[in-house]
C-alpha cells in the first residue's frame, strides 16, 4: 500500500511540488507552486497558477494594503500561510463598478461608494466569499499568501512560461 504525507507549506518554508505522470506525457499538464509564485510576485500581483475554461486560480503575495476590487460574479479566496484580514464595502452602482458581462477582478477607482459590510479576518486554511456587488480589499501586516478563485480577466496575470513545467 501507498503511504502518502501531507506538507503543509508556508512562504518561508515551502519545497517545490511536482506531478507523478502515469502512462502520459507531462506537457499535457500545468503544475506551479503557489508558494514559489507568490515568493516572486509583487504585492496584490494576481498570477494564474491554474485554469479550467475562464476559470481561473491565482496566487497572490499580501503583503501590506491592496487597492480596492470588485466583481460581476462571486469569487473566492484561500489563505495559504499568514494572517490576512478582508474589508468589504455594498456597492451603491456595482453595474458602474464592474459591469454584468465583464468578467474577472476589476480595480475600483478611489474609495468605493456604499455601505460598510464590514470584515472578515483570515488564517490559514480560513476562505472567504467576495460577493457580487461587493468591493473589497486585503489587508495583511506581514507577507502571506491567498489563492484566489475567479474568472480570467483584466488583472489576471498570465506567465506560465515562468512558472510551469516544461
Amino acid at each position: 500500500m501507498t503511504k502518502f504525507v501531507t506538507r503543509f507549506g508556508s512562504l518561508k518554508n515551502y519545497e517545490k511540488g511536482h506531478i507523478e505522470i502515469i502512462n502520459d506525457m507531462p506537457r499535457n499538464y500545468t503544475f506551479s507552486n503557489v508558494f514559489e509564485v507568490a515568493n516572486g510576485s509583487k504585492p496584490y500581483e494576481k498570477v494564474a497558477v491554474g485554469k479550467n475554461l475562464e476559470y481561473v486560480i491565482e496566487a497572490i503575495r499580501a503583503e501590506g494594503t491592496s487597492g480596492w476590487m470588485a466583481a460581476s460574479h462571486d469569487e473566492f479566496c484561500i489563505v495559504m500561510d499568514g494572517d490576512v484580514t478582508v474589508e468589504l464595502v455594498k456597492l451603491d452602482d456595482a453595474e458602474s463598478v464592474a459591469p454584468s458581462g465583464k468578467d474577472g477582478t476589476v480595480a475600483v477607482k478611489g474609495e468605493p461608494k456604499g455601505r460598510k459590510m464590514g470584515t472578515i479576518r483570515l488564517g490559514r486554511g480560513h476562505q472567504a466569499l467576495l460577493p457580487k456587488g461587493a468591493a473589497y480589499r486585503f489587508v495583511s501586516a506581514t507577507p502571506s499568501v491567498l489563492v484566489q478563485q475567479t474568472i480570467l480577466g483584466d488583472l489576471t496575470v498570465q506567465k506560465w512560461a515562468e512558472i510551469c513545467y516544461r
